[in-house]
This record gives structure tokens, C-alpha cells and sequence, in this order.
């Protein structure tokens, strides 16, 4: 959540309000305004409050037109209407809202079952705000093994996690709020993901476990677990170091087990201990639901787990939080169900295909380079040709959001710093006529940015922002 502080001492002026919001008398029921950064002294009418708010948010971005984010912005009215039912239940009141829970808990019997679990009905999980607390939760789980494993040593010896520099920044907030050590592997050339043998070359006693990520956020590229997991095997062939790993498939997890079928990243692979994904991006529910799941019981230390009955009745839970929404749960078991194998191959297959298709069509234009094309994420990251001088990737960025395309430019991690890129995340709702429209304005751009002196945008960190 971002962090925000209060306004400056001399920014104390009120809202300027429309008289007409005041529906019984549009003179006396606007004699005062509201403050903008304090409590006002008396109550507004609902239809007046909701006014003012609503008339701020206009001048948001449109969701629909948001290419930088990876998270669900269209549903269908029905889930919609599921979800305004279940607003007011707390999730985490399993007794008293026990149908839910019911939900909760077959949602994640169906996805063991998506990501092969050996026995579904043994594999434990639970739901999330996000992938980043599930990111959280999988992490402690991964440190509070190891550490029983060297109680001997520990906290004496310092923990490590081992991934590619380009994983998302949960995973460097959960190296810095549970003290561990962040071992990555940087970028290399052409490679804009982890190295499996470089990744197990970092590993050693003290390594907790190793992050593969099913879906880069930097270019939509699958990180190759399998290869992974035949590292750490070899190595524990050499050395004896058992070391789990765990699969970040914010995205990915969603797309693969329908798309690439023949893939084997998941719980196939015995060295695969846990699996996150986040409802809220290509599980295709409304943000704020995201999941983790363990092999079994053994791969979640049940000392993690806490238990309350002060609710009624005995409840566990592994969280960070504790009382959330059941909305964004309902709305899942909703998508699960109204959709199916079937259903989720059909829409994720069309979001490929758009990321394809203009993809390509953006490398026909000839100022730009592909450097991934949708073909596993529906995402493709592209910069400018070698031969482009007169404006760079932020320029592009810039002008696309003066039509209000918001598509992201910014420069990739260790040792990549040289290579500035755009990136375009299709999902569902983002529908051919939309691309050809985006195309369009991307076409209708170039002239004019072919024609300036040199690129324009001067500070590059403030020229748009990297949304995950």
C-alpha cells in the first residue's frame, strides 16, 4: 500500500461544489463547502457526498485502457452483483459465514488439482489479499523449515533466498522484513530471466529455498522451473543440500496449466514445494484475492498456523491480515465455476492471441524491437530500433497517455540498466478492436515523434511509473 502524508500547513482551501448538488435548496444546502483535509463540521447529503467523490475520480486513468497493469478490470455483472452480496462478510469468520469458508476451501482443492498435486485432497492452502502476502506466507514457511532443519545453528547462521533480480519486489520486502539475504542472479545479454545453473552455484546451507518465477513482470517470459529443479537435484547430488523451491506464478500459474499443458513447472516436480497465484490477474477476479498453496502438510510447518475460537468454534488460519472482505473469494469460485477448463483455455488463449497479433503488428511499424512477443504471458516488452535517435521509449510513453493509453516505460534491472523498454499487458477485456485502436494512435504518433530533435523526456525515473 502506498504511503501518504498530510498536506502542507498553508493547503487548507475547501472543495468548490456545484449548487445544483444540493437537492432541496440548491442556495442554502451549499452555503459551506467541504474541507478537502479534515473532518467537515456537519454532515452532506448522500447524494451530495457521492457527487463529490465521484466527479474527483473522473479524472483517474480508464482501467480498461491501463496496459501496465496485470490486474482484472472487466467482469461480467453477475459476479458483480456476487460480490456487492458479500461485502459485508469478514472472511475471516469461518463459523459464522461457514458457506464461504465451503467456497474458500474448494477453491483450492481445485487448484492442487489444476497444478497436480500428488493428492489434492492433501494439499493445504489458503486465500490472500494478493500474490504479494501469498509471496509472504510461502516465504516464511520456506525460512521456518530451514531452520528446524539447523536449529543447531540458527539464528547464528543468516538465511538466504536465491532468485533472478527480475522477480517483484514482494520478494525483496520479504527478504527485508524477515531478515533474510537476497542472493540474485542478475541479467546477462539476451537473458532477461533466472539462470538455473547460476541460480544453484548461489545456493548453500543456509539457503531457505530457490524463487522460479512462471511469468517475468519485465517481459512476460517464463522462468524454466524444470531446469531449475534439475539443477538443485544435481547439486544435492554433489553436495547433500536439499534446497525447495517455490514457484511465483502470479500470472503465469493461470495460463499455463490451459496453454501449455505439456510445461511441467508445478507440483510434478517433487523439488516444487509451494505455488502462488493471484486470483486478481489472470484468475480474472476483481483485485484483491490471491492464493497459496503447499504439497502437503509437511511443506507448511504447522507452528505457523494460529489458531482462535474467539469467534465461535476452532478456526486456523495462516495469514498476515486477519479481517478481509469474502467478495473477492465468492467472485472466485464464481470465475471457477462459470468457466471451467474449457472456459479459462478460451479467454486465455484469446488474450495470446491479441498479445501476438499486435505484437507483430508493432514490429511491422519498424522503429521498434520486440524483445519478448506474448507467446507464453500475453505480455510483450518492446524498445526502440538501434536506428531510432529522435525519441526513446519514454517519449512514447508520454504521448500514448495523452490518448489515455497507459503503457509503461522503464529501464530493466542488473547488468540490463542500458535497456529501456515498453511494455504491453493484454488481458481480458482488451479485445482485438482495442488493439487495432491502440495501434492506431501508436502509428499516428510516430511522424511527429520521428521529427523531434532528441528524445524530450528529461527525468526518466519520474516519466511513468513500473506497475506489476
Amino acid at each position: 500500500m502506498a504511503l501518504h502524508k498530510g498536506p502542507d500547513k498553508h493547503e487548507e482551501r475547501s472543495l468548490s461544489v456545484n449548487p445544483f448538488f444540493g437537492e432541496a435548496n440548491p442556495v442554502a444546502d451549499m452555503t459551506e463547502a467541504p474541507p478537502r483535509h479534515r473532518l467537515p463540521d456537519a454532515p452532506l447529503l448522500p447524494t451530495t457526498a457521492y457527487q463529490v467523490v465521484h466527479d474527483e475520480l473522473m479524472l483517474d486513468g480508464n482501467s480498461r485502457l491501463n496496459l501496465a497493469t496485470f490486474v482484472t478490470t472487466w467482469m461480467e455483472p453477475q459476479a458483480g452483483v456476487l460480490m456487492a452480496e458479500c461485502r459485508d462478510k469478514n472472511m475471516i469468520d469461518k463459523d459464522e459465514y461457514p458457506r464461504t469458508a465451503e467456497l474458500e476451501r474448494r477453491c483450492v482443492a481445485m487448484l492442487a488439482d489444476l497444478w497436480h498435486a500428488h493428492d489434492p485432497s492433501t494439499a493445504v492452502g489458503c486465500s490472500t489479499t494478493g500474490s504479494s502476502e501469498a509471496c509472504m506466507l510461502a516465504g516464511m514457511a520456506l525460512k521456518r523449515r530451514w531452520a528446524q532443519r539447523n536449529a543447531d545453528r540458527y539464528p547464528g547462521a543468516r538465511p538466504n533466498l536465491v532468485m533472478g533480480v527480475n522477480v517483484q519486489v514482494c520478494w525483496d520486502k520479504f527478504c527485508n522484513f524477515w531478515e533474510v539475504e537476497a542472493r540474485l542472479v542478475p541479467m546477462e545479454g539476451d537473458r532477461y530471466h533466472l539462470d538455473p545453473q547460476a541460480a544453484a552455484e548461489l545456493c548453500d546451507e543456509n539457503t531457505i529455498g530457490v524463487v522460479g518465477i512462471l511469468g517475468s513482470t519485465f517481459d512476460g517470459s517464463y522462468e524454466p522451473i524444470a531446469d531449475l529443479c534439475a539443477a538443485l537435484d544435481a547439486l544435492q547430488e554433489r553436495t547433500g543440500l536439499d534446497i525447495p523451491v517455490h514457484v511465483d506464478g502470479a500470472s503465469g500459474a493461470m495460463i499455463a496449466p490451459f496453454l501449455d499443458e505439456d510445461l511441467v513447472w508445478d507440483f510434478r516436480l517433487p523439488r516444487v514445494a509451494s505455488i502462488n497465484t493471484s486470483g486478481h490477474k489472470y484468475g480474472l477476479v476483481y483485485p484483491g484475492v490471491g492464493w497459496a498453496l503447499w504439497r502437503d502438510q509437511e511443506a507448511l510447518p504447522e507452528e505457523l498456523v494460529f489458531r482462535v475460537n474467539y469467534l465461535g468454534g476452532d478456526m486456523p488460519t495462516f495469514a498476515l491480515n486477519f479481517s478481509r472482505p469474502g467478495a473477492q473469494v465468492v467472485a472466485q469460485y464464481y470465475t471457477f465455476l462459470r468457466l471451467g477448463r474449457d472456459g479459462y483455455r478460451a479467454v486465455q488463449q484469446t488474450t495470446r492471441d491479441v498479445a501476438m497479433g499486435l505484437s507483430a503488428r508493432v514490429a511491422e511499424l519498424g522503429d521498434f524491437r520486440l524483445l519478448t512477443q506474448g507467446d507464453q504471458l500475453p505480455v510483450f516488452a518492446f524498445t526502440t530500433a538501434d536506428d531510432v535517435t529522435s525519441y526513446d521509449v519514454f517519449d512514447v510513453s508520454r504521448r500514448l497517455r495523452e490518448h489515455g493509453w497507459l503503457v509503461p516505460a522503464y529501464t530493466f534491472p542488473p547488468n540490463r540498466e542500458d535497456l529501456a523498454v515498453l511494455r504491453v499487458v493484454c488481458r481480458n477485456g482488451f479485445s482485438v478492436d482495442l488493439a487495432e485502436l491502440f495501434l492506431e494512435d501508436l502509428s499516428r504518433l510516430l511522424p511527429e515523434l520521428r521529427r523531434q530533435p532528441h528524445p524530450l523526456t528529461r527525468d526518466k525515473a519520474a516519466a511513468t511509473g513500473f506497475h506489476h
